[in-house]
């Protein structure tokens, strides 16, 4: 038996918001996590992002892609490798080289429904799910991160 140091009250406590899929459309949100992991394959990596939805509406949820960086597919990974562009860009990033560098920043992301994956013998082998297929910045733009580039000066006549 373990003391919790508190005593908790269930009318104190937040409701779940469960696991059900958030319907598709373009949501605000922040990347609240990157995870780099391996494929289950072995012969490839993938960025596992995690952003929290901000706005207009499913605020709190939590949502993940994955963008693959190493894979055996070259098509696969040429989608991947043009997904994290789109990440990157709708963040203001121009480079990256650590999963770190993505956390914290807010931009808008297309969510799409995944339909439920079901066995030979009809029952449920994966939920149905969300997935992201598209980035932009937020409403607000994004913050810089690095220092602006000096403008050119007018040219005098």
């Amino acid at each position: 038996m373990a003391n919790l140091g508190t005593t908790f009250s269930r009318d104190e406590l937040p409701v779940s918001q469960g696991f059900e899929p958030i319907p598709a459309g373009w949501y605000t949100a922040t990347v609240t996590g990157a995870e780099l992991k391996d494929t289950k394959a072995g012969d490839g990596q993938y960025i596992n992002v995690q952003y929290t939805i901000t706005g207009p509406e499913q605020q709190g949820r939590v949502i993940f892609g994955l963008i693959n960086i190493r894979n055996a597919s070259t098509k696969a990974q040429e989608i991947g490798l043009s997904n994290l562009n789109a990440l990157m860009s709708a963040i203001g990033l121009e480079k990256v080289q650590d999963t770190d560098q993505l956390i914290g920043h807010d931009c808008q992301v297309k969510v799409k429904l995944k339909a439920a994956v079901l066995n030979d013998d009809k029952s449920e082998k994966y939920p149905a799910g969300n997935d992201i297929s598209g980035w932009k910045p937020s409403e607000g733009g994004f913050k810089a991160t690095s220092a602006p580039v000096p403008k050119k000066p007018a040219f005098a006549r």
